[in-house]
């Protein structure tokens, strides 16, 4: 790790192993790197922050135009009325609130890092600064934060309790994560290989018409029968996706002369050949295998991925 980036860790009271919840409120004071307003007409029909395309009584001010029977006569204009002796009527645009949902995957594959933090820390980071970002903008907040054994579901709820309460799901997860045993890690992970869908069927049962879904996952567990679930999700909610990836998974480390490095995933050891050219290569084919199979599944959902590194601090990325 440079030094630069470990002054950074310090200056935020973070490890990059686990999550505490001073470097979460870090991410209060940085809404402004994100945009998070809908991008498709809202179906909610509560009243909130955000206009809808009819016409209605709301809190913002649409236009004037000329009475015409039938009008609210308490929305006639009395000083354009006097000005111009026709009656005039106000007309306001109603407003709509919308819940946001921030799924966050905690999963023993994003418990990794190879420069900066764990691919889960970055995902906690991104998920504090999304649900900051909720908060400013009046909306809603819910979500689930999950891994192979748990998941926490928080229904949709206004203002920063609710987003106190998403980030103590989330430095809880990762504490007792990183409290596990390599041993029971290795357990929890070969018997709940299908978590990331039935994280996806409950969200269909979670999030209502006109939601906003933000996914933050590395999505190696996306499968055919999750996506289906996504894709029908998405036929009344907007899905955005975030991919969290570590630098090494991309492209094994450049080194002269050849070394033979231990690894192990989900309790299975192995080696990993570094200076072998043909090795390298095999293995960035690999990788960019799977990311254009999420690809193609996260096209069904109308939606693609966002890359985000957990080699890099988030806020210079999205600066």
């Amino acid at each position: 790790m440079s030094a630069k980036h470990l002054d950074w860790l310090q200056s935020i009271s973070a490890d990059g192993l686990k999550v505490a919840m001073p470097e979460l409120l870090h991410y209060r004071s940085k809404t402004g790197l994100l945009d998070l307003s809908p991008k498709h007409g809202l179906q909610a029909r509560l009243a909130g922050q955000y206009v809808s395309a009819h016409k209605g009584r709301g809190m913002e001010f649409d236009e004037v135009r000329h009475y015409q029977p039938g009008d609210d006569i308490r929305m006639i204009d009395w000083r354009v009325t006097a000005r111009t002796n026709v009656t005039h009527t106000k007309l306001f645009r109603e407003e709509r609130e919308r819940p946001v949902f921030i799924v966050t995957d905690l999963s023993e594959s994003m418990q990794f890092g190879s420069q900066l933090m764990f691919k889960s820390v970055q995902a906690s980071h991104l998920a504090s600064l999304m649900a900051w970002s909720v908060n400013r903008m009046g909306d809603r907040l819910g979500g689930i934060v999950f891994n192979e054994q748990q998941h926490n579901e928080q229904k949709p709820k206004a203002r920063t309790p609710a987003v106190l309460h998403y980030l103590h799901h989330l430095q809880q997860m990762t504490k007792q994560i990183s409290e596990q045993t390599d041993e029971q890690t290795a357990n929890n992970s070969a018997k709940s290989d299908n978590h990331f869908t039935q994280t996806c069927m409950r969200l269909r049962r979670l999030a209502r018409p006109g939601s906003l879904v933000i996914i933050i996952s590395d999505f190696h567990n996306l499968n055919e029968v999750a996506a289906k679930h996504l894709t029908l999700l998405s036929q009344h909610c907007e899905l955005m996706a975030y991919r969290i990836f570590d630098p090494m998974e991309q492209a094994l480390p450049k080194f002269s002369g050849r070394m033979n490095l231990p690894v192990e995933y989900n309790g299975e050891q192995g080696v990993v050949t570094l200076g072998d050219k043909k090795i390298a290569q095999s293995y960035q084919t690999e990788y960019q295998q799977m990311i254009d199979q999420q690809d193609t599944w996260l096209r069904r959902c109308r939606c693609t991925a966002i890359n985000i590194s957990a080699g890099e601090p988030l806020e210079v990325q999205l600066r």
